[in-house]
């Protein structure tokens, strides 16, 4: 089966085990998810699945993505994302649900992180500061030297200095499924994942078991 879903993150609670230990989980709203295209390896040189999620008014989609779903008879949807296969089993207009997936699992969650804004260097990278003693007034949180003088004369790129923090494609890796939800269509995850709450995120089986 895919083991490939996109959801919404709901927001984080707890759950406690048979022992009554609390463990930190992640709530996500996945699916269900709608098989809206089928790439080959003979046409388009891999196997993938492109899903359809969240019901949307066509109103809302444009011309194209309206006549990409119309043409195979599937509902708006409002987000499309492709899920890479080893082989395609899925043919288009498959539904695919939680069911995918199963308690003790492990899954990379991708989304996208929570936007900062413009950020100073203490904040964007943990530096240190300057010094807080000795007339240092305005150093606090100061980056300090950029680069060396004559050579090379100028700032190397990629040099960490402030600039707007957030808003990257993030992957959790190897989370832990301790819930499936069936009826709620609910998955929830040990720990932590990207995104702010409504956040959309992608479950995908973990590369690294």
């Amino acid at each position: 089966m895919l083991k490939g879903l996109i959801g919404k993150k709901i927001g984080m609670t707890q759950i406690f085990d048979e022992t009554g230990v609390a463990h930190p989980v992640t709530l996500i709203e996945a699916g269900p998810c709608y098989v809206t295209q089928v790439r080959l390896p003979a046409s388009e040189g891999y196997a993938a699945v492109q899903l359809g999620f969240g019901e949307a008014k066509p109103k809302r989609l444009t011309g194209g993505e309206l006549g990409h779903l119309k043409k195979n008879d599937l509902p708006p949807v409002r987000f499309l994302r492709e899920f890479q296969l080893k082989s395609s089993e899925y043919k288009v207009g498959d539904k695919i649900t939680v069911e995918a997936f199963a308690v003790g699992e492990r899954v990379d969650v991708v989304g996208v992180s929570k936007g900062k804004g413009f950020a100073g260097v203490v904040k964007r990278y943990h530096f240190k500061g300057g010094p807080k003693t000795h007339g240092a007034s305005d150093r606090l949180r100061a980056p300090g030297s950029s680069s060396s003088t004559t050579t090379p004369g100028r700032v190397y790129k990629g040099t960490r200095r402030a600039g707007h923090m957030g808003s990257d494609r993030v992957t959790a890796q190897g989370l832990k499924i301790v819930l499936v939800d069936l009826e709620r269509n609910l998955i929830a995850v040990h720990g932590a994942v990207p995104g702010p709450k409504g956040g959309l995120v992608m479950i995908k089986d973990a590369r690294k078991q």
